[in-house]
């Protein structure tokens, strides 16, 4: 029977409320599973231990998955999720499974599929889904994991997304019927996953809905990378796929209510809800029983605010029976017909709405080419001071902030990501978009992998073409964000009212109508051009540029207009009160024609209604061009104002200004700010003085310093501050220390000796250290050595580092509720290594009870729970002290009472009872299938396999220069001189070099080596029968994990030779310059002359290729000689128009570069004079080496360095 779609079957069906599944992570639990029944037969000698890799058991447990899908079907589910919420290379990296990506997912796919299809059957009227679970990995793509390094991330957003690609595919492939793509606590993670979708979507030409579910980290309504919900919506607004959008996680249902009716007020997408059932106590007990879970959800239902419903941790089927019973019958969520006004339009942390009649500034002053200052941190690597920048615009007012880094001297790309990830630290500037801007294109792309939120790219154009244009404009859309389109096209700038319009018009059809762009996501900027230059054809500039936005505005109908307004002034240089009123007077009549946006300065103290009438009058006279001498009326007024110097540096004012308004602050006040809103722009300033009211660096630290500090804890504890404002507020607080460190130094001198040696970390699975960050700080700042491990620790780490050095005391913290089964297996391990030091817990999910029940019974010395960083200092100065047994006997006897009521509680309350039975049954003994790999089908009984002309291999010495010349391909010696064949400096550069090659024919030579093999080819290899000393030697050949195009096979090298059985052969070159050029080169880069050193080098790769071109002819028509008679042009050669291929290591069809150390034992490298690294690297640089495959069907392809 044919499955109905799943789109059109909700869609139709959406009158009534759907059901998901519940926890699988819960059901499995239940199981009881032992470390034999993760590792089965196929792990069973597996290096580390794979207890707790749930996605796994589809593949060693079958039967256990299959029962749970079975068991929530048979709830009432219409909806079951895939076991594969971390089946995705980055988490199966903890268990070094990441090589079992596709087997997981093919077997998690395939039992979820037949369940349902198992289920449609026995109630046809009610068919059961698929949803291919898609989890957000243990990464994040907005966030350091690393306090003191903001910049830097754990993983790149295209790793992610080919991770993504990895996992879905299969999914995809066995039957899924939608993406779930769920617990979503960083928009960027799941904006790789949505890229992921969609590309798997294209090329499986199944058109699979996105469900989106967001967890809140806190009160807040956050997610946990600092984002709001509507932020959220705006930034994944451009996946046209979405289905629904709604919250999992996070709380119990009724703490999930209100953000939830929130969300559904907002979404023009169906709603979907699937919380915990309660929270776990002491004993990992969700508190919520089916009957209080299902009244809650039927309270989601009342509100109007789902559309799908169901359970994430500690659910049961139990509670999905009860939650489909309340919601049977019962009327969904409608999707609003009228979209709401005063939609957000962009994003960052929080959503920008664009009002009518109000204006979007955007700020400036972080440009290279428009601030010196800017440009002079950014090279100077002055981060935090440029930040600053970005932060002070915030505060002035500016609604956007321009991003540029297009500078000659700089790695724009790689200033352009590092300054946008410090940006998304701070949670004052990341508030608000971001516009991207630099004339770079490939820098625009890896800028927007940075963004979380939805930007604004500044810009695109039609200068280089249509097809160009729209390619751009496409790549930006499947980012998401908006983009600046400038008045350009293939005739150069539009500066003309004429012109204006015309580009404009024709850029907007192109985008609303070829690249699918939303017309509210276009902003034309018609060109803000200088004006009064003393030349009569710039008069009109600004007059036209006002004109041509009156005329968008009438005519293209949702897009924006904006400009860079400091263009306009660029003649009165050095007179910023005459550009500031130019700006003033410019703005307030192109506002009123409807541009609602423009970079400016959001500083800028001169308003229209405040220039002098004089002023007023010859500024008009120039943009609106009222009157011909308009320009030489204004430059007398500048002279004037020059002359009077009737402005001072505002810039020296307003610091002098703030300086003294802060004096008037009392220090601890000031202290305390600074850490809560995480500003370090007066700390020096600040702790100077602070240093002279207090006299002791120790006395600051545990006074304002710790008070700020416990204050931010509040404040994030009750809602009102988010985790990104709490990381800015520590790195605050280490940077305060740093300032006091040479104080503390001093005083530590005195004292002569450590207050004791702590160990910290983070434990296995919890990537949380902000907690651990901040208790560090607080033991340095008492005295205390710290050696701090980091996050994702495992216990054997622990242990060893506690054996091999002296520590007092340890500390675990731990954020999330799995982490508190990895302290009682660290306390354990611990115990069992003979280990009695204090050992101090700490961490949100944490308890006092906690800590008495499960921990301190396993380990052998005192266990203490820490409920806050301040706690640590106190507790570790007692444990030093003479009171030491007297403070562990109390913590003892405390904990003893706390268990004795917690037994006590549980026989009043009556729930000593088993939560289910277990039922006990034999483990099948069944097995995954094995799935015939998409390879490239060739019937070998039908073809002629040409036997070389001898086995071995054979130098080629002394080939002339003069031979290989020709076969150069000049394109790529442009390409590394970064000029374009047509310009003048091509032609340039292309004379010196044939100049050298005139030299270089003269005294060098090229030398090669070419041997062949028999061979047979495997799946995933080439293995040459002896090769070797006698021995086999195998060659792995990747295979694509993606085709090329759409029903294409996905190749492998391997797939052009013959299986065993067959008499095929490959051939291996090595191709090198002659010792003479090696040592003609090394003189010249020892020398002075840069130039040439590099021009020899370039020329002298460009000659390594040229020499395979010419070697591989050679093959083909003698020394293997199945094309004797080929009669190819360059031109041809070029396009590989010959019969066999010549694949290079490190080339894209064998991107391994190791792969070269079992080709160089078919040959001898050492008499070419060629040497390997311990990378495979080749030196000489000029060299290259790879395959020779004979086979009619074989061709050039790419496979990515993670294909297998």
């Amino acid at each position: 029977m044919e499955r109905t779609s799943f789109y059109d079957r909700f869609v139709g069906d959406s009158n009534r409320v759907w059901v998901l599944d519940g926890a699988m992570g819960t059901m499995i639990q239940r199981h009881e599973l032992s470390e034999e029944d993760f590792r089965g037969t196929m792990f069973a000698d597996w290096q580390v231990k794979l207890k707790g890799d749930n996605d796994l058991i589809s593949l060693t447990r079958p039967e256990v998955i299959r029962h749970i899908h079975r068991e929530y079907l048979e709830a009432g589910a219409d909806i079951i999720e895939t076991n594969t919420f971390n089946a995705q290379r980055i988490s199966q990296a903890d268990y070094h499974t990441e090589g079992f990506i596709k087997q997981i997912n093919e077997a998690a796919v395939k039992i979820a599929r037949e369940e349902a299809d198992r289920m449609t059957a026995l109630t046809p009227d009610k068919p059961r889904y698929v949803a291919a679970s898609i989890g957000p990995t243990n990464r994040t793509l907005s966030m350091s994991p690393d306090v003191e390094n903001p910049a830097y991330r754990a993983i790149s957003f295209d790793e992610l997304r080919d991770a993504y690609i990895e996992q879905m595919l299969p999914l995809s492939q066995g039957g899924a019927d939608v993406w779930l793509i769920e617990t979503v606590f960083d928009t960027l993670n799941a904006k790789a996953a949505i890229a992921a979708a969609s590309w798997v979507n294209s090329m499986t030409g199944r058109r699979m809905p996105v469900m989106l579910s967001v967890t809140i980290a806190d009160a807040s309504g956050r997610t946990l990378s600092g984002q709001t919900l509507d932020a959220f919506l705006v930034s994944v607004g451009h996946c046209g796929d979405i289905l629904s959008v709604g919250l999992n996680c996070s709380f119990g249902a009724e703490d999930m209510r209100p953000y939830l009716h929130a969300l559904s007020e907002i979404s023009p997408y169906y709603i979907s809800a699937y919380p915990n059932a309660g929270f776990p106590d002491e004993e990992g007990h969700y508190s919520e029983t089916p009957q209080m879970m299902a009244e809650a959800i039927n309270r989601f239902v009342d509100d109007g605010s789902v559309n799908i419903v169901g359970g994430c941790c500690g659910s049961t089927p139990e509670h999905i029976r009860a939650i489909a019973d309340a919601v049977k019958g019962r009327e969904a969520r409608k999707i609003p017909k009228q979209k709401r006004q005063n939609i957000p339009w962009l994003a960052g942390l929080e959503a920008m709405t664009p009002m009518g009649g109000v204006f979007m500034n955007v700020g400036e002053r972080c440009n290279v080419a428009g601030s010196r200052k800017f440009l002079r941190l950014i090279k100077e690597k002055q981060y935090d001071e440029a930040l600053g920048i970005a932060r002070k615009q915030v505060r002035d007012g500016a609604m956007l902030l321009d991003i540029n880094m297009d500078d000659g001297l700089l790695d724009t790309a790689e200033e352009m990501t590092n300054f946008l990830n410090l940006m998304a630290s701070d949670p004052e500037v990341a508030r608000i978009p971001w516009m991207i801007d630099s004339s770079r294109f490939g820098v625009v792309e890896e800028a927007l992998k940075c963004v979380q939120g939805k930007c604004v790219v500044n810009s695109i154009s039609l200068k280089e073409g249509e097809e160009i244009f729209l390619q751009h404009a496409r790549t930006i859309r499947q980012y998401g964000a908006a983009m600046v389109v400038m008045a350009f096209d293939e005739d150069g700038q539009a500066t003309t009212y004429e012109r204006k319009i015309s580009v404009c018009e024709r850029a907007y059809r192109l985008l609303t109508e070829k690249a699918g762009v939303s017309p509210c996501d276009i902003i034309f900027d018609p060109n803000v051009l200088t004006v009064a230059t003393g030349m009569k054809e710039h008069d009109r500039y600004a007059l036209d540029f006002i004109k041509a936005t009156a005329w968008i505005r009438q005519n293209l109908p949702g897009a924006h207009v904006s400009g860079g307004v400091s263009n306009l002034s660029f003649a009165f240089r050095g007179n910023n009160y005459l550009r500031e009123a130019m700006h003033a007077v410019f703005l307030f009549h192109a506002m009123k024609a409807g541009m609602d946006m423009a970079i400016v300065n959001p500083a800028t103290k001169v308003m229209y209604q405040d220039i002098p009438a004089d002023i007023l009058e010859a500024v008009e006279d120039v943009v609106l061009c009222r009157r011909d001498d308009a320009a030489e009326q204004l430059t007398a007024v500048a002279q004037r104002l020059l002359e009077e110097k009737e402005r001072k540096s505002s810039a020296v004012d307003t610091e002098v200004e703030n300086i003294a308004d802060r004096s008037a602050i009392p220090i601890d006040e000031r202290l305390v700010k600074a850490l809560r809103t995480g500003d370090d722009e007066f700390l020096e300033t600040d702790l100077q003085d602070a240093l002279a009211e207090y006299g002791d660096a120790g006395k600051i630290i545990e006074g304002p310093l710790m008070k700020g500090m416990q204050l931010v804890g509040d404040l994030f504890g009750e809602g009102k501050m988010f985790l990104p404002q709490v990381v800015k507020s520590a790195r605050t607080m280490k940077r305060a220390v740093a300032v006091l460190q040479p104080y503390l130094e001093k005083s530590k001198a005195e004292a002569s000796h450590s207050n004791g040696r702590y160990l910290v970390a983070t434990v296995k699975g919890d990537v949380h250290d902000i907690g651990k960050n901040i208790v560090a700080v607080v033991l340095r700042c008492n005295n205390f050595d710290v050696v701090d491990l980091g996050v994702m620790v495992p216990a054997e780490k622990i242990v060893q580092t506690l054996k091999e050095e002296h520590f007092d005391f340890v500390a675990l913290s731990g954020l999330i509720t799995p982490s508190l089964d990895e302290m009682c297996n660290i306390a354990k391990a611990m115990a069992d290594a003979g280990i009695d030091i204090p050992l101090f817990i700490g961490g949100a999910t944490t308890s006092d009870l906690h800590t008495a029940l499960k921990i301190a019974p396993l380990y052998r010395g005192p266990v203490f729970h820490m409920k806050d960083a301040a706690q640590n200092p106190v507790v570790a100065q007692q444990l030093l002290g003479r009171d030491r047994d007297k403070v562990i006997a109390e913590n003892t006897k405390r904990q003893q009472e706390l268990v004795r009521q917690h037994e006590a509680k549980k026989k009043m309350d009556g729930i000593m009872q088993l939560a289910d039975g277990k039922e006990n049954r034999d483990a099948a003994d069944g097995s995954s299938e094995s799935i015939k790999r998409e390879r490239f089908a060739v019937d070998w009984d039908k073809e002629i396999l040409p036997r070389p002309t001898y086995i071995g291999y054979r130098t080629v010495n002394n080939i002339p220069i003069h031979e290989v010349r020709k076969y150069i391909n000049w394109i790529y010696f442009y390409n590394l001189w970064r000029v374009r064949k047509e310009e003048t400096e091509a032609e340039a550069v292309r004379r010196d070099a044939e100049a050298l090659l005139d030299d270089i024919e003269r005294l060098h030579y090229m030398q090669a080596q070419v041997g062949f093999y028999p061979a047979y080819a495997t799946d995933h290899s080439i293995v040459l029968p002896g090769a070797v000393a006698g021995n086999d030697l195998e060659l792995p050949t990747p295979r694509q994990r993606h085709p090329s195009a759409k029903g294409e096979p996905r190749l492998s090298l391997c797939d052009f030779v013959a299986p065993h059985g067959y008499s095929d052969f490959v051939g291996v070159f090595a191709v090198t310059v002659s010792p003479s050029f090696v040592e003609e080169l090394e003189k010249v880069k020892s020398g002075t002359d840069s130039y040439r050193s590099l021009l020899m080098q370039s020329v002298g790769d460009r000659l390594a290729e040229a020499t395979s071109e010419w070697l591989h002819l050679e093959v083909r028509k003698k020394l293997w000689g199945y094309s004797p008679d080929e009669d190819l042009s360059l031109k041809e050669l070029s396009r590989a128009a010959y019969r066999g291929i010549r694949p290079a290591v490190g080339y894209p069809s064998l991107p391994d570069q190791r792969l070269i150390f079992p080709l160089s034992k078919l040959l001898d490298f050492k008499a070419l004079g060629i040497q390997l690294t311990e990378n495979g690297a080749m030196y000489p640089q000029s060299s290259t080496c790879g395959l020779y495959l004979s086979s009619r069907h074989a061709r050039y392809f790419a496979v990515s360095k993670t294909d297998r």
